[in-house]
């Protein structure tokens, strides 16, 4: 050990009053802080830990029911695309059968109107028939009469006479329309 010169104590140990003093400074030092500083350092971390704990459960919480309203809006979602599907397809088919009555109902006043058509032609063609028959009667009638010679007044015998002519007609265009068959 080395000592100082002239007091007699050594470098290397204390004066045991300094050392005492330095105890008890170090005794009240830990002291307060254990009894004042440590208990509010514990409280601010321990609030602090669930501020964080607390935050992060909140978080996950939210998450969780993020990911559950999620979930539901496309299970709705899903829903409104299948209802929309079913939607068109319905729409579909009722154009579909909108468009199947149209159109029978334009086959029906389309064949009606042929139908009406036809009976109309017939019957013109029948009242044509019938004013030709007359004209061509009297016409064939004075022809016979000039070439004869004698005048068919007779009512009867004209009659008579017209008839077998467009008899005689009737069989040859029936004669002509077999043979072009």
């Amino acid at each position: 050990m080395y000592m100082a010169a002239g007091d007699g104590t050594g470098i290397i140990i204390p004066v045991w009053q300094e050392l005492v003093v330095g105890i008890i400074a170090f005794g009240l030092l830990c002291f307060v802080l254990m009894k004042f500083v440590f208990p509010r350092m514990e409280e601010m971390y321990q609030k602090r830990v669930d501020a964080i704990e607390g935050g992060l459960r909140r978080a996950e919480e939210a998450q969780n029911e993020a990911n559950a309203l999620l979930e539901q809006y496309r299970q709705q979602l899903a829903e409104a695309r299948t209802e929309a599907a079913g939607i068109r397809d319905e729409a579909r088919a009722e154009a579909i059968a909108i468009k199947d009555d149209i159109l029978t109902e334009a086959r029906t006043e389309s064949d009606r109107i042929i139908a009406a058509g036809r009976d109309s032609l017939a019957a013109s063609r029948q009242q044509l028939l019938t004013e030709l028959r007359g004209e061509v009667g009297s016409i064939a009638v004075d022809l016979a009469g000039r070439i004869v010679g004698e005048s068919l007044a007779d009512e009867a015998r004209r009659a008579g006479t017209v008839d077998r002519f467009l008899a005689e007609l009737d069989e040859g265009r029936s004669a002509d329309a077999a043979g072009a068959r």
